[in-house]
Formats: structure tokens, C-alpha cells, sequence
């Protein structure tokens, strides 16, 4: 995709609270756009949504929110609820863009949170409003939660021979660019887009042996069978009908196992299988610097 300039237009926000919706706004701000946030609570409020919408003249509406654990009743609240009463709101508003970040995952989709996204998808394109679903790949914090474990001399984690999945990771920075620039570009309407950072994907055992690397250190790796997330769903499987608690451990043990085999990469229709090809690269920041940034900050 080209990238355009954002023309000045009156944008409304939905998710500036969280990692990517605060990049967002930066990058808006940054470019001189007036940009109205939407608070979560209002996203609960249908009446308040829509007259907020409608005060401000909002022509494109963005949405970066998403549900926080993934557990089924978060998922319909969030991914799908909240985002359809914001779609409601835009259209009643007479908005005629909008821009919803997704998730590259929907593609396969197994989780409860998936299937909310692509049942919210399916409503936007069906809405007649002007739309642009963004699907980036996994970003760099959720490939840090071992930064600080390597640095104190401890193995890195890995599933099976960490050759599983593969990901073109993309900076926070990055993605807010490229959303801002699907702003009043023609070239984003009516589109899905897959989205990665540059470079070649990556592996979970070379996100360690780029740490241990970066901290001049021999890699030492600790193996983990994903077969342990599919035991501990059958097992809280079994409590799943009787109790809320169980069904939703149930599902946070298949959203483990699904990280654990699944690449973040487009998936190949012809092929069935995930495509480092197919899988757009945008940006310059790289996961290296982000890893030496974090290490020299801790």
C-alpha cells in the first residue's frame, strides 16, 4: 500500500489507554490532527457514544480496543460488543471511515477472541461505511517478557526446538504510522490488511539467541512441550460446564497452546501453510533495537 499523508480531518480514538492506541494518538498528534479519544466507560454507553461522535463532527473513526484476557465473556464484551456500538455510533454520526486494528491470528481462528474479532469484521464490511481492517503480526512487547530473565543469567524458554513459530514483529511506533496512513488514502478502503515489521521472520529460539547475543552470553535454552497446555485444557475441560473459573482457565490454556504452535505470519490459501512471503513488511525499527534499548534501560 501507498502511503498517503492524513488529510486534516476530525478523527475519534477508541483504545489510546492501551499500547498501540497510545502510539496512535502520538503519531496523530504529531501530524497536527484533531483527534477526539473516547474513553472506555463511554464505549459501554451507546447514547453517550453516538452524541459524543455527532458533537465533534468525527469523520474517521479509529479503534485499537481489544479484550484483555481473552477469556470468552472479555471477548464478546470487548471485541466484538463494544466495537459494534462504536460502529453504530459512526454511522449514526454520518463518520465514513473506519480504520479497526485486528489481529493476524483471526486467520486461523480457534479462540474465543478470534471469533469475535471476525464476527465484528463481518459487520463492519457488511455496514456501508468506509472501512480498513489492519491485522499486524505479534509486536515487540509481547516478545520481551524474557529480556529481563536473560540479563539475569537464566535459560531462555522455548516450546519444542523453538523452530515452531516464526513472526516479522512490528514497533509500536511503526504500526501507528502505518494506521495514520490509512487515513484518506484510497488505497486502504474497503481493504484487509496484513501487517509486519522489516526483515526476515523470526523464531522463538532466535529471539534468545538474539538476547543472549546482545548480553554476551553462551545461549542456554530450557525446552517446554506445548503437549502441557493441551493436558491442562482437558483437565480444567472437565470442571469447563459446570463452572465459569474452569471454562475460562480452559481457554487461557488454549490460548497458550496456540502461541506456543502457531506462526504470526499471513497464511497461504493455496498452501495452507504460513507464508514469510505473503506476510507484508512495513517500517524501520527492528526487534534488535528494541531488545538493546530495553536492555540498557533495565
Amino acid at each position: 500500500m501507498t502511503e498517503a499523508p492524513p488529510s486534516p480531518r476530525r478523527i475519534a480514538l477508541a483504545g489510546a489507554s492501551g499500547t498501540i492506541g497510545a502510539a496512535v494518538l502520538r503519531r496523530l498528534q504529531d501530524e497536527g490532527l484533531e483527534v477526539a479519544v473516547l474513553p472506555r466507560a463511554n464505549l459501554a454507553e451507546p447514547r453517550a457514544l453516538a452524541q459524543a461522535l455527532a458533537e465533534r463532527g468525527c469523520e474517521v473513526v479509529i479503534s485499537c480496543i481489544a479484550s484483555r484476557s481473552g477469556a470468552p465473556r472479555d471477548a464478546e464484551a470487548v471485541d466484538y460488543a463494544a466495537n459494534a456500538r462504536l460502529l453504530a455510533a459512526a454511522r449514526g454520526a454520518g463518520a465514513e471511515h473506519f480504520i479497526l486494528l485486528s489481529a493476524i491470528c483471526v486467520q486461523k481462528p480457534r479462540l474465543a477472541f478470534q471469533h469475535a474479532k471476525l464476527r465484528f469484521e463481518a459487520e463492519l464490511a457488511a455496514s456501508g461505511i468506509g472501512y480498513t481492517i489492519i491485522r499486524p503480526t505479534a509486536f515487540f512487547k509481547s516478545l520481551s517478557g524474557q529480556v529481563s530473565r536473560v540479563k539475569a543469567g537464566k535459560p531462555f524458554l522455548i516450546f519444542g526446538d523453538g523452530l515452531l513459530t516464526r513472526c516479522k514483529p512490528i514497533s509500536d511506533d511503526d504500526l501507528a504510522r502505518f494506521i495514520a496512513g490509512c487515513i484518506g488514502n484510497p488505497e486502504a478502503w474497503g481493504k484487509v490488511l496484513p501487517i509486519g515489521g522489516p526483515g526476515p521472520p523470526i523464531s522463538l529460539r532466535q529471539q534468545g539467541e538474539l538476547l543472549f547475543a546482545l548480553t554476551g552470553q553462551e545461549p542456554r535454552f530450557r525446552s517446554v512441550s506445548p503437549g502441557m497446555f493441551t493436558l491442562a485444557e482437558r483437565v480444567l475441560g472437565l470442571g469447563a460446564p459446570f463452572s465459569g473459573w474452569f471454562a475460562e482457565k480452559a481457554e487461557y490454556a488454549r490460548i497458550a497452546r496456540y502461541y506456543a504452535t502457531e506462526s504470526m505470519l499471513v497464511l497461504d490459501p493455496a498452501s495452507g501453510e504460513y507464508s514469510a512471503d505473503l506476510t507484508p513488511e512495513y517500517g524501520s525499527e527492528t526487534l534488535e533495537g528494541h531488545y538493546r534499548r530495553l536492555l540498557a534501560e533495565t
